[in-house]
């Protein structure tokens, strides 16, 4: 696809899963132990579900990612999922499990000290999206962390619209791996980027981006078109 010619933005915001962080290398893990838990606390008769199934989820609300990953559960069962998996992610996180992309801290090491205001926008829960950016050494670079958990967004659209609003930004790139991402960008008049080394969402995803971007380190050459 053609390179569109980008405006040199005020701020960059980025998806937090499957766009900064390999979130599967903690999750497989947290995933078995959390369906272990529902069984031997007998909220979960079943196998567990495929790992693939909840990270084909990733990016959507908790409360839609059980309807997928397991639609036979009980409301009882959805609830105690969402408190499990957050309590084994942070433990994960805690034991150095789970990984940024390559590059992505020299990246936005770089982002930052060109005087780039770097937000996260998340599905995800807040203590999930503040705990990787603190275990991982990259909170200090952000203006602001924010997720569906915290402020109680039901889409990704309402969510950056929020942020531009509290931080009074006027030009931003919204960057991200998922379809929510790209209509969050777009549904604010921002441009989109797109992470297609992210392997959670189909390649589909993130077709209407104005630019694709195969390596995290592409965002640098962008800013000096």
């Amino acid at each position: 696809m053609g390179i569109h010619k980008l405006r040199k933005p005020e701020a960059v915001i980025f998806d937090m899963d499957g766009t900064l962080f390999e979130t599967d290398k903690l999750l497989v893990p947290v995933h078995h132990r959390v369906f272990e838990t529902l069984r031997e606390e007998g909220l979960y008769e079943h196998e567990t579900p495929p790992v693939e199934r909840l990270l084909s989820c990733l990016g959507m609300l908790l409360e839609d990612i059980w309807r997928q990953v397991m639609p036979d559960s009980t409301e009882a069962a959805r609830k105690r999922a969402d408190v499990l998996l957050l309590q084994y992610e942070r433990e994960g996180l805690e034991r150095g499990e789970g990984d940024l992309y390559p590059f992505v801290e020299e990246t936005l090491r770089e982002l930052h000290s060109r005087g780039i205001k770097l937000f996260v926008a998340s599905n995800g829960l807040e203590e999930y999206v503040k705990g990787v950016a603190e275990f991982k050494g990259i909170a200090p670079l952000f203006d602001g962390l924010y997720s569906a958990g915290e402020y109680e967004t039901s889409t990704k659209v309402d969510l950056v619209a929020r942020l531009l609003k509290d931080h009074n930004i006027q030009s931003a790139w919204m960057v991200g791996d998922r379809s929510s991402d790209v209509e969050a960008g777009k549904g604010n008049g921002l441009q989109t980027i797109g992470c297609a080394y992210a392997t959670y969402g189909r390649a589909s995803e993130i077709e209407g981006a104005d630019v694709l971007i195969n390596d995290f380190r592409e965002l640098l050459p962008l800013l000096e078109q």
